[in-house]
């Protein structure tokens, strides 16, 4: 039998009424048309049967009746028209059971700023009032890395993002700065450009990511957006929140070196106004290719939203991190060769610590209250309070001072040198942001006015009682160190220690408080034309100390950043930029040298430096608009720098020192088929001193710079829900020293590979076998920067079988 077909005129009341209401919640008619076109087309064959025995039924067209004349609703219409919205919103939600495990055939605990067809595509930054526009309208790049993408990957830890994503680079704790997370974006130290949710965490930790929905790398200067720093860009780490769907995630991973790790991550819609999130994670694991490091790992985190009615939200998150384990500097370095001294005969698992003395743990807990209210459709005020206090402290072994002259490395000797730290971090943070929606003639404005306030806590103390009673070769000094130990086959690696470390009683403390205030506003006409800028002003007031010595740093500075897009056609965009930035002096808060960034008790404060960029790309949405490719060229002049130069016979510390990087940057997300999907991109680089008041510094590239990287990760998916993909990592060189030099130190380039191959067993079940450093690459992932360098050894081949359990 036909279907039945109701007749012409019911058929076009029911669309007229539709048209009308535009599918307004709250217009009945609009409810009565659809239940009545359902009604219909649910009489099949009998209805279409009896058509034929019926006589035609004539029903006169509706007349469209005019109109009142729009007029604006009073204050009490707008509360009662709000009011039955949230009775509609919580009938709803009674009637209907709360979708479990997916909604509408996607994942409940899919990552809202992203494609929800092609994950590894990030439509949308976290901060939608400063990022109003989808990064395809956007004229900065904007690097995110969505959790498909962190799990493909198989990143655990902020540290990785940096080994494998292009124009990012890791550095080392130098110069009395932490061996926490350090990287470099775009060539400028970016370790205090760390944030959380888009509040600066300065705790220079070691960071995990069980708790992480997305990463976003903003690149090029980002002080009006940011705050202080930021001359390379900054990295934001954005939290799992409270949905308002209920799922249940557990994931565990089982590799060599006896890798053992958990992580759960569940969601509860308590009722249809408060609902919670929380998971956890632990590990247990080695790590591949180095003998006795650990890394071990536990955290958990909560999460709440309260929305009682649809212009109020309330929300709360705490996260916890503690990871712990026997500490790695790597390895010496071979000044004879240039090299690191596993390039030239040394095993790569040489481990040059002491099991008895050294160790590490970096803690971390924070916790964030925001509270979102729209008095009106246009307008949205929104307040963030943040606290958080960070642990880092280790007390490890360098490998430094290698006396490598004879040919063979069997006779190679170096210095086991203590290294300790003891630093808290403390911070308490305020965002007031008012963010407006209005109309000038055809052209859509979105502008924020914001007020920020913090005060940031640090203190750095070290061990002292490192020695011990040791009666082999050598002998201890008084600070810990033990000379003329093999390279080739360490001796001491298990002798005991007598001396329990102490504190030693004298920290560098800092206090730190800043405010600022800032506009920012994104103009779009007819989605063709979009300008955005923004102005900031900071004010920053730092005062060190320690039990002899004090010193105060008092800047305030004013940055801007302004841009254009044009649109060409929906899907692609043309775009050109400009920013500036500042970096205060004494700004790098985890160190206590100048050379870095610091402040020196009692000595020399030199003025603030200054950065600006410009930036030109184009960015395209292609393949039914499911993959985001971006190109960019772009140049950041850093003035004001500071070095050390020698004044009559004297190191002393300048300020006349510039630097300019320029590049180009091509990056693409997304799917380029429903079964294949890609994620990365490529930098290439030139960095050269343009000023300097010794000359021959002048033309040299900087250190810490890899001017060539690449990254690709690439999967595809086979009938049977099978997955196979795979990632190929690139890295040039990178010098060290402070700037960079042929004749100098550095780290050779790399190729990296990893493949992983998964099958989804069903909508509840999953395993995926990943295979890390395939080849099993001998690769570095920082150069330290002394006299008496040594290099740190990336992870070598490991094998991990994950099972991945959805409900």
């Amino acid at each position: 039998m036909g279907q039945a077909v109701a007749p012409k005129s019911l058929r076009s009341i029911a669309t007229f009424e539709l048209a009308d209401e535009k599918f307004d919640v709250g217009s009945a008619k609009a409810v009565s048309a659809v239940a009545g076109l359902i009604a219909v087309a649910s009489f099949s064959g009998a209805a279409e049967a009896q058509q034929s025995n019926l006589p035609p039924v004539a029903v006169d067209a509706p007349v469209e009746r005019p109109r009142p004349a729009a007029s604006k609703p009073s204050a009490e219409q707008i509360r009662a028209r709000n009011a039955l919205r949230r009775a509609a919103q919580r009938q709803q939600t009674t009637q209907a059971p709360v979708p479990f495990p997916n909604a509408g055939g996607l994942p409940a605990d899919r990552n809202p700023y992203a494609d929800p067809v092609a994950p590894y595509k990030v439509d949308r930054v976290q901060a939608s009032g400063k990022f109003p526009e989808p990064l395809l309208n956007t004229p900065k790049t904007i690097t995110v890395l969505s959790k498909e993408v962190l799990a493909d990957k198989n990143i655990t830890s902020l540290k990785e993002v940096g080994r494998s994503t292009a124009g990012v680079t890791l550095g080392s704790g130098e110069g009395g700065n932490a061996f926490g997370d350090r990287f470099f974006i775009r060539g400028f130290d970016a370790r205090n450009d760390v944030f959380i949710d888009g509040i600066r965490d300065p705790a220079v930790s070691i960071r995990e990511n069980f708790f992480t929905e997305q990463i976003e790398i903003l690149r090029g200067p980002a002080s009006s957006y940011a705050g202080r720093g930021t001359a390379g860009g900054a990295i934001n780490i954005v939290t799992k929140q409270a949905a308002d769907y209920n799922f249940t995630n557990a994931e565990t991973t089982f590799g060599t070196d006896r890798t053992k790790r958990v992580t759960i991550d569940t969601n509860q819609v308590i009722n249809p106004t408060f609902s919670v999130r929380t998971g956890g994670m632990f590990q247990d694991a080695n790590v591949a290719g180095r003998n006795y490091v650990t890394d071990n790992r536990w955290g958990t985190f909560i999460s709440t939203k309260y929305s009682p009615t649809t212009d109020f939200k309330l929300t709360t998150n705490y996260v916890h991190t503690d990871l712990s384990g026997l500490p790695d500097f790597g390895v010496p370095y071979y000044k004879q060769g240039n090299v690191p001294v596993t390039e030239a005969g040394i095993p790569r698992q040489n481990w040059y610590g002491f099991i008895n003395r050294d160790w590490q743990t970096a803690r971390q807990d924070f916790g964030t209250l925001t509270l979102e209210y729209k008095p009106t459709d246009n307008i949205t005020l929104t307040s963030r309070t943040r606290g958080e206090h960070s642990l880092l402290a280790y007390i490890g072994t360098l490998p430094q001072s290698p006396i490598t002259t004879n040919p063979d490395p069997t006779k190679w000797t170096f210095t086991a040198s203590a290294q300790s730290r003891n630093q808290y971090v403390d911070v308490w943070a305020n965002q007031e942001d008012a963010t407006f929606k209005f109309n000038t003639g055809s052209v859509k404005h979105t502008a924020v006015v914001g007020l920020e306030v913090s005060n940031e806590r640090v203190g750095i103390d070290r061990y002292t009682g490192l020695a011990s009673e040791f009666n082999g070769s050598g002998a201890f000094s008084s600070n810990g160190a033990l000379s003329g130990q093999s390279i080739y086959a360490p001796s001491y690696t298990f002798i005991p220690f007598t001396t329990v470390p102490s504190l030693t009683g004298n920290p560098t403390r800092y206090n730190v408080d800043s405010k600022a205030l800032y506009v920012l506003d994104t103009a779009n006409w007819e989605d063709k034309i979009i300008v955005n800028g923004g102005l900031r002003y900071d004010g920053y007031d730092m005062t060190g100390w320690n039990n002899t010595l004090s010193s105060r740093v008092n800047s305030d500075f004013i940055n801007y950043n302004g841009g254009i897009v044009f649109k060409p056609v929906p899907i692609g965009s043309l775009y050109a930029a400009y920013a500036t930035s500042t970096n205060p002096f004494g700004s790098e808060l985890d160190g206590t040298s100048t050379d870095y960034g610091a402040v020196v008790l009692g000595g020399t404060i030199l003025g603030p430096e200054r950065n600006k960029a410009a930036e030109v790309g184009t960015k395209w949405e292609l393949f039914d608009r499911h993959l985001l490719v971006s190109g960019a060229l772009f140049q950041t002049d850093k003035d004001n720098a500071r070095e050390t130069v020698p004044i009559n016979g004297v190191n002393t510390l300048t300020s006349g020192a510039a630097y300019r990087i320029r590049g180009i940057d091509i990056e693409a997300s997304g799917n380029l088929t429903d079964r294949w999907s890609m994620f990365g991109g490529i930098v290439l680089m030139q960095s050269q001193v343009t000023k300097s008041l010794v000359p021959s510094n002048i033309g040299l590239p900087l250190a810490n710079v890899a001017h060539q990287s690449f990254s690709l990760l690439s999967k595809y998916k086979f009938d049977g829900d099978w997955e196979l993909g795979g990632q190929a990592v690139f890295r040039s060189k990178v010098f060290g020293g402070t700037f960079g030099a042929n004749t100098g130190t550095l780290i050779p380039s790399y190729w990296r590979f990893d493949a992983f191959l998964e099958k989804k067993i069903d909508q509840h079940w999953a395993i995926k076998f990943y295979a890390q450093n395939l080849t099993n690459k001998l690769y570095y992932d920082t150069l330290y920067r002394s006299a008496t360098p040594f290099v740190a050894v990336a992870p070598g081949r490991a094998f991990y079988v994950v099972t991945t359990a959805k409900f």
